[in-house]
């Protein structure tokens, strides 16, 4: 059956500067912690860099000719800060500027919505080097660079995104070293980066709402953790959230009520961040949708044994099937991460900011891809947000992730991602056979007028 979705749903892919531009030294840009994270040997899968990824710097053109191809409405990708401000602060690098100038017109031209993500991890070396997001004045570095980019760019750009999963940027950077900047710090440093990087945000988007030139829209984007009931029981819906809420009131209450949950604060004892009540009262500043990236979600029942918290998470079977990154597929991580916080904090307006799947795409002897496993999974997640839709839930837009292949981060290019084949030696593209239905699917759910 067709899908129908509100006539003013906006579809689109996703993408992150690092991941495709590649241009690393080149027109004045700084150096950024990807920069130096993927030239440190052992960081990244196969020795791979962002030096060139995509090329995407020198080749956006074609890749906004392809969006065209398949009639994409909406495009969200992010800036790179050191690109703008080599040092983090101060002097401003035109040709920097210039090339996102190129972008957006290019976009425009081709009648395609640009989405801003401002901050996507690739933070200036020169910031990390002053504490990165340990300090606290990183903050107002932030507040600087959103001022350069929206006084350049909101005379065309409407649509706003302060920073992509914060989640990330603490813990896989700060805590494990997995990601950039590769460090391991203690719980107390890692709540006070977490706090830092909502009150980025808080300040974000405050400098969106005073300085756009045209009437902006603002959110966060956030990878929340998708809790899903294991059974339709309501013992068990009940219990995944419950779940949730354990899971990601640390983030969502500073945002939607101003101040951290009580009970894990006082469980983190001596760890707790240093605040003010204006710190709280800025990252608490209203915003106009939130973006929430999912790409799979944890099982869970409700658990009554003693000393219990009354749920517990059970493991998917052994055969349940996953995506090449190892993500058991469960497209209710849609529909449920949607739920959970719009049930909760009310908030007026939700995108799927990303969501999409990495599988083992090959090239066909005629030279085409044929990623049907990635068609069925795209439908069955865009079916779960349908049903939040029928629901009543103001889901506004769906990003897939991702446009082309690219630099998986610290699985370097051996994840592939993209609607677009990506050949890194030719930077050849070639759209996947998910692209060409992906074009199908959104021409096919427009209303009947």
């Amino acid at each position: 059956e067709t899908l129908h979705f509100p006539n003013k749903f906006i579809w689109g892919c996703a993408t992150a500067s690092y991941q495709i531009e590649g241009a690393f030294a080149e027109d004045g840009k700084g150096e950024s912690i990807w920069d130096r994270f993927s030239h440190t040997p052992g960081k990244i899968k196969n020795g791979d860099t962002g030096d060139v990824a995509c090329d995407h710097y020198h080749r956006f053109s074609e890749d906004v000719n392809m969006m065209a191809e398949i009639n994409l409405p909406a495009y969200r990708f992010s800036i790179s800060w050191s690109r703008i401000l080599p040092s983090g602060t101060g002097k401003v690098n035109e040709k920097g500027l210039e090339f996102y100038d190129r972008l957006v017109d290019k976009l425009l031209e081709k009648q395609i919505i640009p989405f801003v993500t401002l901050y996507h991890w690739d933070l200036p070396q020169a910031l990390e080097d002053r504490g990165g997001w340990r300090n606290k004045d990183i903050a107002s570095a932030f507040a600087e660079y959103v001022k350069v980019v929206v006084n350049r760019l909101s005379d065309r750009v409407t649509n706003w995104m302060t920073l992509n999963e914060l989640p990330c940027v603490a813990f896989l950077g700060y805590q494990d070293g997995y990601h950039a900047p590769g460090a391991k710090e203690p719980p107390q440093v890692v709540n006070q980066v977490i706090h830092n990087l909502l009150l980025a945000h808080g300040l974000g988007v405050q400098v969106v709402r005073t300085q756009a030139k045209k009437q902006p829209e603002v959110g966060l984007v956030h990878n929340p953790a998708v809790k899903i009931p294991a059974t339709n029981s309501p013992e068990d819906f009940a219990a995944a959230k419950a779940a949730w809420f354990e899971s990601n009131a640390w983030w969502f209450e500073p945002l939607y009520k101003g101040k951290y949950p009580r009970d894990l604060w006082q469980e983190k004892g001596k760890d707790v961040p240093e605040i003010t009540d204006e710190e709280m009262e800025i990252i608490s500043t209203p915003t106009d949708f939130l973006g929430l990236n999912m790409y799979t979600g944890a099982l869970v029942k409700a658990d009554n044994t003693p000393g219990s918290k009354g749920f517990k998470e059970i493991p998917y079977p052994e055969d349940h099937p996953k995506t090449t990154m190892g993500w058991p597929i469960n497209p209710d991580c849609i529909y449920y991460a949607l739920k959970f916080p719009r049930e909760k904090y009310d908030i007026p307006k939700l995108y799927v900011s990303e969501n999409g799947c990495a599988l083992n795409d090959v090239i066909s002897e005629e030279g085409k891809v044929y990623d049907i496993s990635r068609i069925h999974y795209l439908r069955d997640h865009f079916a779960s947000a349908h049903r939040a839709i029928k629901e009543g839930i103001n889901l506004a837009g769906y990003f897939v992730w991702t446009l082309m292949d690219n630099f998986e981060w610290a699985y370097g290019c051996s994840q592939r991602f993209g609607i677009i084949f990506t050949d890194y030696s030719s930077q050849k593209r070639i759209l996947k056979q998910s692209a060409l239905w992906y074009k199908d699917f959104i021409e096919k759910t427009k209303q009947p007028q």
